[in-house]
């Protein structure tokens, strides 16, 4: 290599996924449902989108499925309760259902912090897709966003009630301390899929 070439470097993406739980054959007769979860601002909304758009697959935002009770909540700063979640989660269930049924493929967003909102949302097909990041690196993702109702300081108590996946939950789970691209971290996903 002469002075003035510079080594490229590729991203070989099949690393960048830390956790991969799909068992062999999983989706040989289901549609995927991909359930991009993590705290707010993990960039769930960012990943699920261009999933679903490279795929051309269904999408939906569960932020839009919360009732306006529940976004007055979250917007006066106040977290959320169980008592308040489950209506949610089984308008998100019911969405994945649908989906399942039709034998439709779809990206959902939603946070599923705990194991037993999980539970109400595993169907056959369901791929969680988990962006793990520590709280330093969450919160500066989460400061540059503007327009979203929920506030900073509620980082706190998303983080005290989360429960990663275990072992035993079929997910991939990104790093998001690697700072990869939204591409790279869509690129990494449709790789495991299809691995």
């Amino acid at each position: 290599m002469s002075e003035q070439e510079t080594p490229t470097m590729t991203l070989d993406t099949t690393e960048e996924v830390i956790e991969d739980t799909i068992p062999d054959g999983y989706l040989r007769d289901a549609a995927p449902i991909l359930v991009v979860m993590g705290v707010c601002g993990c960039g769930k909304t960012s990943v699920a989108t261009a999933i679903a758009e490279r795929q051309g697959w269904d999408s939906a935002e569960a932020d839009d499925f919360h009732p306006q009770a529940n976004i007055d909540k979250m917007a006066a700063g106040i977290p959320l309760t169980d008592d308040d979640r489950w209506g949610w989660l089984d308008k998100l269930a019911a969405w994945i259902r649908e989906h399942v049924e039709s034998g439709k493929p779809g990206v959902l967003t939603c946070s599923a912090l705990k194991k037993v909102y999980r539970d109400k949302l595993r169907l056959p097909g369901v791929v969680f897709v988990y962006l793990s990041g520590d709280y330093d690196t969450v919160m500066k993702l989460l400061s540059h966003r503007s327009g979203h109702f929920m506030k900073p300081a509620m980082l706190d108590s998303q983080f005290a009630i989360l429960e990663p996946p275990s072992a035993d939950e079929v997910h991939l789970t990104i790093d998001l301390s690697r700072h990869m691209t939204v591409e790279q971290e869509t690129q990494a996903v449709i790789d495991a899929l299809e691995g």
